[in-house]
């Protein structure tokens, strides 16, 4: 059995994920109780026809007594030898913040004389022990719902290799991504945005990519960045780890960045390695 837990802070995108889950084929279970799960994966793994893949959503609902033993439940799973990871979904607190507000939802944990703020901040304590256990920490706050269900299709639910790698741009001015595992600056590179008539491209352009290639330095930082991953790459799989995401930036994340994440995808897939791109700053 395959079990995807999916966890996260309210307004992240949990439903999303699940939602997305269970159009590939995955049996989904929402809001269950965190002691349930070696009960649940039991069930469903006896009988003639064992249920294959399942994905459990588990959030701050749970009783905080259950929550705290979250980390000797998942040993017991691993001891059922069920194959176990778990993906869990984060917004920044001002993006939560806009999402209650906009959709006029109460917050789970809102409670008493407790403000969504608070709300939002106690959940994040509730949840620790299943983030730090993340195989995969997906950063929501640029998504829109079509990109994230889109995300958790193709980079989970068909993930066909032992490894995931992503690919993003992103720009330095908008901050890190916050679910990168390696990050390279790129700002050192000519910068297409100074003249007029390319600044409203984007990497992905000809006019763009002709002005890259034209600079040696554009080739060399290609070069090292596609020689570094393609080294480490196989120690980050021997160590047992599910996915990884290397994120390129530059100052806006459209010129630089982009043709650097583009160019470096067309390499490794050469090189037979199958992976996501994203462009952070163009969604």
């Amino acid at each position: 059995m395959k079990l995807t837990i999916i966890s996260g802070r309210s307004g992240s995108g949990k439903t999303t994920a699940l939602q997305a889950m269970e159009d590939q084929g995955y049996y989904c279970v929402d809001n269950l109780p965190v002691g349930m799960l070696p009960t649940l994966t039991s069930q469903l793994n006896d009988g003639e026809a064992p249920i294959e893949r399942v994905a459990v959503g588990i959030d701050a609902r749970n009783v905080p007594a259950q929550l705290q033993a979250f980390d000797r439940i998942l040993d017991a799973l691993h001891q059922q030898q069920i194959d176990t990871e778990i993906v869990y979904l984060d917004a920044d607190d001002n993006t939560l913040l806009k999402r209650f507000s906009a959709t006029r939802r109460r917050h789970p944990l809102g409670t008493g004389d407790r403000t969504l703020e608070d709300a939002i901040q106690h959940e994040r304590v509730l949840l620790a022990n299943i983030r730090q256990r993340a195989d995969l920490v997906i950063d929501s706050s640029n998504y829109e719902v079509h990109s994230l269900r889109n995300q958790i299709r193709e980079r989970v639910a068909r993930r066909q290799s032992n490894l995931s790698l992503q690919l993003e741009s992103f720009g330095f001015k908008n901050g890190l991504p916050n679910d990168a595992d390696l990050v390279f600056d790129v700002r050192v590179l000519p910068n297409p945005h100074w003249d007029p008539a390319l600044r409203p491209l984007t990497g992905m352009d000809q006019p763009i990519i002709d002005f890259l290639q034209q600079h040696q330095a554009s080739h060399d930082m290609l070069d090292d960045i596609s020689g570094f991953v393609q080294r480490w790459l196989p120690a980050f799989a021997h160590s047992d780890r599910s996915y990884v995401t290397v994120a390129i930036g530059c100052t806006g994340g459209r010129h630089r960045s982009v043709f650097i994440v583009e160019q470096l995808a067309k390499r490794l897939r050469e090189q037979g390695i199958t992976l996501q791109v994203r462009h952070r700053e163009k969604h």
